[in-house]
Parts: C-alpha cells; sequence; structure tokens
C-alpha cells in the first residue's frame, strides 16, 4: 500500500488530465528525477520529464510525498487557464443538467411531477421531497433535460447544495401563494455561490389568492435581477397542477442551454459525480450519479471517492439496464464493494490494482486527518468551589502577582453538569443518513450533547444493535424498512431504543422532546419569598465577650414565602449588605419550615446582627431550569436554553 501521511500543514496541489511529469514536480515543489521515480514504481512508463502522467498515478504520487489532491475535470475556463490545446479536446454537445430549488411545499416535486406525466410527490412521506431524484425528462421539443429534485426542508441544506454542484440551471420554484420563505432565500445564496444561471417559475398560479406581482418585488429586494426589471432572471408563472405554463418553461430552459453552449470532453477520463447512494439487499451498493464527461461504460474499473469495484451494471431513470452513459444522464451503479458519499466523484482506472490501490491510499489519508481532528486538547483541571476559593484568596493576597485564576474560578463555577445523547443514524440512502446527522448536531445544547456514533444505510442489523447497547445510544431510523424478527427481539432484550420516521419534521420534534427530558437543567437562582423587618429582638450570649449572642428579626412576608435553611440576602435602600444561611425560621414561637405571604415570622441570620428596622430579606432559592424546544413554520428547530 502506498505510504500516507497527513500534518495540518499539508498543501494542496492540483492534478488534471495530461499533465506531465515536470508540471507535477513543479506543482510539488519536488526534484524531476524524485518524482519520475515514483511513477516509475507505480508501474508508469516514463521515458523523460515532458511526458503525460495517468491523473490517478499522479495522485498516487502526491499521497506518498505527503500532498493532498486536487483534481481538474473539464470545463473551458479551467482548460484555458491550464494552456492545454484545443485539438487535444473532443468537445460534444450535452443536456443540461437543471436542479429544481425552492421551499418546502412549493411544488417542486408535483412541477417535475407534471413535466414527465408521473406521480412521485404521491409517493413521498407528507409530500415532501426527503432526498434527491434524478431524473430524464423529454420534451415536446424533443430535446431532453436532466432534472434534481432537491429536498425543501431546512435539515437538507447539505443535500441542495450538492444538487447546484453538478448542475448546469437553477429552476428556482416560489409559490404564488407563498412568496420568498426561508429555503427560498438559502436556495438563492445556493446558486449564487455556485454562479450557475437561474430561471423562477412562480408556481399555484391558479390559486384564488395567487399574488405573482409581490413574488416579484420579494425577489427583487432580494437581489434576483428578473427580466421583467431589466435584468436577466427569466420569470414564469406556471401552475403544476393544472398543467400551466409547462410550455413556456419548457422553451426557457431550452433557450438559456442554448446560450450556454453546453458542451463534454469525450477524449479525456470518464468522470461522474454520485448524487445519492443506498444498499439494496439483493443488489449490495448503489449509487446514483450523473455523467460529466465521457461515457461510463459496463465492465470498467471505478474508484468513487475511497470505495472502489468494477461496474457490473447501469440503470437508467426508467429503471432499465443500459450498457454505457454519456454526458448528462443519470444511471444506477452497481458493483461497488462499499458505500460511497454523496458529492464523491467517480473516475475509470485502467485495473483493478490500479482501483484498489487508490481507494485504501484515499481511506489511510482520511483516517489519518480524523485521528488528527480527533487527538484530546489539554483541559484544565476541574477544581472544587471551596479549592477555587481558596485559590482566589491566595492569589489576591499576593501583591505584584498577576493571574488569571478568578476567571477560571467563574468559569468554573458557571459551568453545569452536561450529559451526552449517543445516536446511531440509519436511513434508506447515504444523502439522507448525512442530511439527518447534520440536522440533529444542530440540536445540541449546552446541556445535551448530540453524538452521533455511527451512520449507515438500510435496515437495522445485530451489529448496530451490538453498538447501541455498548455505547447506551439510540438507534433513529429514517425511510427504512420494519427490522427483521431476529433484530427486533435482540433490540428488546438489550433493552434498545429504537425510533423510525418517514417525514423530517417528526424526527426532529421527537428528538428535540427526549434531548428536553434528559437535560439535567441549570442551577438558577432565584428569589423565592420576600419579608421586611418590622422589630429587632436581642439575645444576649454567656460572658463579658457575649458568646453566643444573637438577633432576631420580627418580619412580614411580603411576597412568595420564606424557607429554613435557604441563603438569604439582606438588603438595604434597595442594596445588597449581606449574605448568608437563614438558620433559624418561627412563627409564634414555633420553628417551622415555611413562612407564607401575608404571615408575621421570627428569623435569624447565621453571623449577622446589624439589622434594622425597615431591611428586607430576600430567600434565595436554587432551582434548576430545563431546556425548551423551538419549532418554526419554516421548518427551523433548537433548543432555547
Amino acid at each position: 500500500m502506498v505510504q500516507v501521511h497527513a500534518n495540518s500543514t499539508t498543501k494542496v496541489i492540483k492534478i488534471y488530465n495530461r499533465m506531465t511529469v515536470r508540471q507535477l514536480a513543479q506543482q510539488m515543489g519536488k526534484k524531476e528525477e524524485l518524482v519520475q521515480g515514483l511513477l516509475i514504481g507505480q508501474g508508469e512508463v516514463i521515458n523523460k520529464v515532458t511526458d503525460s502522467v495517468k491523473i490517478d498515478a499522479a495522485e498516487l504520487v502526491a499521497y506518498d510525498l505527503d500532498f493532498n489532491v486536487k483534481r481538474l475535470h473539464f470545463d473551458t475556463a479551467k482548460n484555458e487557464a491550464l494552456g492545454l490545446p484545443s485539438s487535444e479536446q473532443k468537445l460534444v454537445p450535452r443536456p443540461a443538467v437543471i436542479t429544481v430549488m425552492g421551499h418546502v411545499d412549493h411544488g417542486k416535486t408535483s412541477l417535475l411531477d407534471a413535466l414527465r406525466n408521473s406521480s412521485v410527490a404521491a409517493t413521498e412521506a407528507g409530500g415532501i421531497t426527503q432526498h434527491i431524484g434524478a431524473f430524464v425528462v423529454n420534451m415536446k421539443s424533443g430535446a431532453s433535460l436532466t432534472f434534481l429534485d432537491t429536498p425543501g426542508h431546512a435539515a437538507f441544506s447539505a443535500m441542495r447544495a450538492r444538487g447546484t454542484a453538478v448542475t448546469d440551471i437553477v429552476v428556482l420554484v416560489v409559490a404564488a401563494d407563498d412568496g420568498v420563505m426561508p429555503q427560498t432565500r438559502e436556495a438563492l445564496s445556493h446558486a449564487q455561490a455556485a454562479h450557475v444561471p437561474m430561471v423562477v417559475a412562480i408556481n399555484k398560479c391558479d390559486k384564488h389568492d395567487a399574488n405573482p406581482a409581490r413574488v416579484r418585488e420579494q425577489l427583487a429586494a432580494e437581489g434576483v435581477e428578473l427580466e421583467d426589471m431589466g435584468g436577466d432572471v427569466q420569470v414564469v408563472e406556471i401552475s403544476a397542477t393544472k398543467s400551466m405554463g409547462l410550455e413556456k418553461l419548457e422553451e426557457s430552459l431550452l433557450l438559456l442551454a442554448e446560450i450556454m453552449d453546453l458542451k463534454a470532453d469525450m477524449s479525456g477520463d470518464v468522470h461522474a459525480v454520485v448524487v445519492e447512494a443506498r444498499v439494496d439487499r439483493g443488489r449490495g451498493p448503489l449509487a446514483t450519479a450523473i455523467v460529466r464527461n465521457g461515457v461510463l461504460a459496463v465492465g470498467v474499473n471505478v474508484v468513487v471517492g475511497t470505495e472502489w469495484g468494477r461496474v457490473r451494471n447501469l440503470t437508467d431513470a426508467q429503471n432499465q439496464p443500459v450498457k454505457s452513459a454519456g454526458p448528462s444522464m443519470p444511471v444506477e451503479i452497481e458493483g461497488l464493494k462499499g458505500l460511497p458519499q454523496a458529492g464523491d466523484d467517480i473516475i475509470v482506472v485502467a485495473s483493478e490494482e490500479r482501483a484498489r490501490k487508490l481507494s485504501e491510499a484515499r481511506k489511510h489519508r482520511l483516517e489519518m486527518q480524523k485521528m488528527q481532528k480527533a487527538m484530546p486538547k489539554p483541559v484544565l483541571q476541574k477544581k472544587s468551589k471551596k479549592e477555587l476559593k481558596k485559590s482566589k484568596e491566595e492569589v489576591s493576597g499576593e501583591e505584584g502577582v498577576e493571574s488569571n485564576e478568578g476567571e477560571e474560578a467563574e468559569a468554573n463555577e458557571e459551568e453545569e453538569e452536561k450529559v451526552e445523547l449517543a445516536i446511531i443514524v440509519k436511513a434508506d440512502v447515504q444523502g439522507t443518513a448525512e442530511a439527518v446527522s447534520e440536522a440533529l448536531k444542530t440540536l445540541t445544547s449546552p446541556q445535551v450533547s448530540i453524538s452521533i456514533v455511527h451512520t449507515g444505510v438500510g435496515i437495522v442489523s445485530l451489529s448496530d444493535v451490538d453498538l447501541a447497547e455498548a455505547c447506551n445510544a439510540c438507534i433513529v431510523c429514517f425511510n427504512t424498512k420494519n427490522m427483521p424478527a431476529p433484530v427486533e427481539a435482540a433490540c428488546k432484550r438489550a433493552n434498545v431504543d429504537v425510533r423510525h420516521y418517514r417525514v423530517i419534521y417528526h424526527l426532529l420534534e421527537d428528538i428535540g422532546q427526549l434531548i428536553v427530558k434528559k437535560a439535567p437543567g441549570m442551577l438558577e437562582d432565584q428569589v423565592a419569598g420576600k419579608a421586611q423587618v418590622l422589630d429587632l429582638f436581642e439575645i444576649k450570649g454567656k460572658g463579658s465577650q457575649n458568646v453566643g449572642a444573637v438577633t432576631i428579626a420580627g418580619c412580614r412576608v411580603l411576597e412568595g414565602r420564606m424557607m429554613r435553611g435557604c441563603m438569604a440576602n439582606v438588603l438595604r435602600s434597595g442594596e445588597v449588605i449581606y449574605e448568608g444561611k437563614l438558620i433559624s425560621l418561627k412563627r409564634e414561637k414555633i420553628d417551622v419550615d415555611a413562612v407564607g405571604h401575608g404571615n408575621q415570622c421570627g428569623m435569624i441570620i447565621e453571623d449577622f446582627r446589624t439589622f434594622e428596622v425597615g431591611d428586607v430579606i430576600q430567600c434565595i432559592e436554587s432551582v434548576r431550569r430545563k431546556p425548551k424546544f423551538v419549532s418554526s413554520e419554516s421548518g427551523a428547530v433548537k433548543i432555547e436554553c
């Protein structure tokens, strides 16, 4: 296996197809002879430093010399910047990849449903798209467009970002009766950050309360330069359910794609991107991918992120087997050894040995980086309150000595008990598992930290149950099938909490309430009662020194109740002059535990005798305040302490 290192200062180099040995050496700042020797060691035939290098061999050499890599795939601007002559490229037109984005329930899936005359929305939980779907839509004009339907819920921000990473055009769907909403703004930011051209589809224009003009004003306020207002962003008014305005939308998309003059490079290496991944019980790991350049064919060896395999079967969007897939075509790949991550690049390599070697090198490097991030940081030893007080007194007694011990004392005193909620996430596809994990992490609060100990795809297995039992974790399943009987029985024996969900709203709300229940609460001082001193009674002590003398404050309770044993503040003219323990509480000469509002009583406060008539005594009670789970109409959730 290739030797792989990783440290925090590792440099990233750019590698690309047909780069020479000299260019690779210059990128790394290494001697050409060293790089050439390492390439020969990888099995490459190199005669001179101007010979071109296979991109996967360049990546292995970079790892061996402790460099991270960024692969540059075909792009007109990048190729011009790299100085690659156009004669080396075989460019062919390709269909546009279009991502449909927008707020939850604004009609994204219904729009696709109308375009391809099928019914997807009805099969989604709650009518909300839970993960990315890739489809080819054949237009009436004979042209074809590849569509990505992305989720609208707040938890799936990362999945929408992946959609823009592989897209050419964004269709922003905004409901005419609802207007611009939080995920609409988020979709705008994703599209603008990726510099992707956009077409706005104002949906639900058939409704009686539709107001397209208001939507236009809101979009303009968000900085969208609409064509109606002198900009270049086309706006189309549609109704997905009534099939209104679809032909105009089709014309707008085809016009924009024609202006963009989209091309794919067929001369270089095959490049595809995973948009979704899942595990099928009969077929193993499956990856849904969109081909960017070249032709992906059955039988080739591929490396997908840190996984590898040999393409056994390819299935198109209609679930029909195909022998190859060209640019912009979504296909499902069968034959991988492991489950890749959504967003991983797919590359074709010459041999099974090279695929395995590259996969192992990437895995090793990833593990090294994870270990480095997981290295524990040095922490100050926590001191007890008595030790902190003594230390603070010692420091304050030393003249000319500077110390931050006081600050540490305050920080430690404020630190409250914190518990950990371990969770195992299982989902139907990899992208959904990632999105659910990220959404759950946002529920971490100062009192309860969320620890995602494992994420996986498919039904709950016996190994998941064993892991949950070992780390006292809760298993959260999203869109997964029912557990087999043996696994269900194992869960009951091990007392493992398994929760199944189909709608992300329900999942986040349920886990949020679980966090509130597990939270220990934060200790908080509050005034339980308030009394005013009406008279004073002196009890003399023994001997000439009056040892044991006490002053009893005769009071009337003004608010709440006074409790024996609690801490008390003595206030004079609105300022606290003493803090101490209420050691004695009597009513009509009888010791009592508490005295309520309106009643008179006698009180003794430890080590305090200088009461004055009119002083106010506050009874301070320490209570534990639990956090609150808060959700908004947009789907955003948080834990408020």
